[in-house]
């Protein structure tokens, strides 16, 4: 599944590629049979909170979340748009370029009501500014006041947005902590530096387009998998003890740790 990082460098994208443009917005699958509504219609600004994105347009709000199937595929074009591969879910077709949505967990049109009540549904999103540090406290007073453990809390999607499951184990590593530990129970210097890493990590992935955990890979590791501590690297000797990296299950989702390291 795709996390926020991935989802704020799209609303980018559709924001450059698409911004105040008149889309046409079709369904080649013919399931998308709101899109009629707006199409036509100016794209107003492309907005992401977490793992979902919002597309304003005047009559209405389109809601994207891509879920562990859904992806974009963008192309430009000189004339003639090129045609849908796949089973194409919404087609969304500007002056140069064409985004093809396929496979999405949701995709429909909302109102402006409906979009604040997701606002408040969702949780804060480390990629958002911050400058008076309200979304750092409501993380702070969401972990202190639950026993959940925090790595069952990091993927929480109500108490932080676009964590998912590669940052929730680099974030765990990289501040040395276990992740059974009660939230409550975390100091809250620790969460603090889990919200800044957050925001550091992430805001990398959206620049650069690919996760990066691990500092110096930019400077020359050779493999993709040097990008991570810990992720999908169990049996393997971790990079700072040397120990042996673990993988579990926690809550359904394959969480990989350092029992050394995060004690």
């Amino acid at each position: 599944m795709p996390e926020g990082h991935t989802v704020h460098r799209t609303a980018r994208r559709f924001a450059s590629d698409f911004g105040n443009q008149e889309l046409e917005i079709s369904s080649p699958q013919g399931r998308f049979s709101e899109s009629g509504l707006i199409s036509g219609q100016a794209l107003l600004s492309a907005e992401a909170i977490g793992k979902q994105m919002f597309l304003h347009f005047e009559p209405g709000v389109i809601r994207i979340h891509l879920g562990i199937y859904g992806k974009w595929r963008f192309r430009e074009f000189a004339a003639n748009p090129p045609e849908p591969i796949g089973q194409v879910r919404a087609r969304f077709l500007g002056r140069a370029t064409v985004a093809d949505l396929v496979g999405p967990t949701v995709c429909e049109l909302i109102t402006l009501e409906a979009v604040e009540a997701f606002r408040l549904k969702l949780g804060p999103d480390p990629l958002k500014e911050d400058p008076t540090g309200t979304d750092l406290a409501r993380f702070l007073e969401r972990a202190a006041k639950t026993r959940v453990p925090i790595g069952q809390l990091l993927m929480d999607q109500s108490a932080i947005a676009g964590i998912g499951n590669v940052y929730r184990a680099e974030l765990l590593f990289r501040q040395n902590q276990n992740q059974h530990t009660a939230s409550s129970s975390v100091p809250a210097e620790v969460l603090k530096n889990i919200w800044d890493d957050a925001k550091n990590l992430m805001k990398i992935g959206v620049e650069k387009g690919i996760m990066l955990t691990r500092e110096g890979f930019l400077e020359g590791f050779p493999k993709p998998a040097d990008r991570y501590y810990v992720y999908k690297r169990e049996g393997e000797k971790c990079r700072i003890c040397g120990g042996k990296i673990s993988l579990e299950l926690m809550n359904t989702r394959k969480l990989y740790w350092c029992a050394s390291c995060q004690k």
